[in-house]
């Protein structure tokens, strides 16, 4: 843990907890090594949190690109109809 907190400006007590934090959310795995406590990365879960922002990343540039032609519609419309506004 040491070498892990190193780089960072925290304490130890602090960086064990977010490793814990890390380990519920299925992020890290935890292992023993003799007097060692190794951390490895567990991508699952962050490859299946990347795919549903990515849903939804589609999802409201879709809705959002609708939006956008009916205002255009809808100025067109004022336009021909002689309203400024």
């Amino acid at each position: 843990m040491t070498e892990l907190a190193e780089p960072f400006e925290m304490s130890l007590p602090a960086i064990s907890k977010h490793l814990k934090v890390l380990e519920r959310a299925g992020l890290i795995a935890r292992g023993r090594e003799a007097q060692w406590r190794p951390c490895r990365l567990t991508a699952g879960p962050l490859k299946d949190a990347a795919e549903w922002i990515e849903h939804c990343r589609r999802f409201w540039e879709e809705s959002f690109n609708r939006l956008e032609d009916y205002l255009g519609e809808l100025q067109v419309k004022e336009k021909k109809n002689g309203r400024k506004r």
